[in-house]
């Protein structure tokens, strides 16, 4: 079998990446950067280098596969966030169809199912519709909760505040996390299978906690256990986003992402359809095998 991997050698498409070639598949790695061509060789697999904003390229790079991997990569410069996903939603289904390709596996987001007010996961939502519109392709779309790797943006509150926070949260507000080695492993496994058909919705989440629970692990790693967590107004969370240098367009989606998940909007459709089926990395392991070597650091 031949896949086209977006995503270059990343947390998620690395192991996907490393998995295939070691079942004696033939594997085609995207990267915008020259300088990742010996890493994605030395694994045994062919890049691709070029820009997914490019039309012509991404249908060259899709060209003989049998399945692609499918993911945006984030842009933190963009004037027009969901402008740009679309751009390359619209280039991948094009490559899809010049290529006549039968099976993708995409990386989507919980929220997704809103199509408005979820911040950059609206783009996810466009680019689940403009495949659903293929005629032919079977689509896995993989619905990942909150990133633990998120949480290492606390490390600064935590050394200069002693807090935690978002403009989410509370003592009983419940999040589900989720770690992109248990992200890998799950479109390893269905690029492997291949046994899917038409269009289906998997939720990904390895971990489900409260923010107050987040709190006290991430403080207890930094050595300061009574580290509450703290809720943000959406003016205080987007200026300090601003603050940080992050620019309008970036700022304001991040901020109308929290509010969705605030609101309950963003996991209202994960805790509908909760399987209770669990991945290994739990928050323990994160905060102490992650969160307090990068604390340190």
């Amino acid at each position: 079998m031949k896949y086209t991997i977006t995503g270059s050698l990343g947390h998620i498409s690395k192991p996907i990446v490393e998995g295939l070639v070691k079942a004696g598949h033939e594997v085609t790695v995207i990267t915008s950067k020259p300088g990742n061509a010996g890493a994605i060789e030395s694994i045994g697999a062919t890049a691709a280098i070029g820009d997914v904003a490019d039309q012509a390229f991404v249908e060259a790079a899709f060209a003989g596969a049998d399945a692609v991997y499918l993911m945006i990569p984030p842009k933190s410069d963009v004037t027009d966030w969901r402008g740009h996903m679309n751009q390359v939603a619209d280039n991948y289904i094009g490559a899809i169809r010049a290529n006549d390709i039968r099976f993708a596996v995409v990386l989507s987001s919980i929220g997704a199912h809103l199509g408005a007010g979820c911040g950059p996961v609206d783009g996810l939502y466009d680019l689940e519709q403009k495949l659903k519109a293929v005629d032919g392709l079977s689509a896995k779309i993989l619905r990942p909760s909150y990133f633990f790797y998120n949480l290492f943006a606390m490390i600064p509150m935590i050394k200069h505040m002693g807090i935690t926070g978002s403009n989410f949260g509370g003592p009983a507000f419940k999040l589900a996390l989720v770690h992109t080695n248990d992200i890998a492993a799950v479109a390893l496994q269905e690029l492997l299978n291949l046994d899917f058909t038409g269009h289906q919705i998997r939720y990904i989440v390895s971990d489900e906690v409260t923010t107050d629970e987040i709190a006290g692990a991430l403080g207890a790693a930094a050595g300061k256990p009574e580290t509450p967590w703290v809720v943000f107004t959406d003016e205080q969370q987007k200026g300090g986003m601003l603050q940080a240098g992050l620019n309008e367009e970036v700022a304001s989606n991040y901020t109308a992402m929290g509010e969705a998940l605030r609101t309950g909007k963003m996991q209202e459709d994960y805790w509908a359809n909760r399987t209770g089926q669990l991945g290994k990395v739990k928050l323990a392991d994160f905060a102490q095998n992650e969160f307090a070597p990068a604390f340190q650091a």
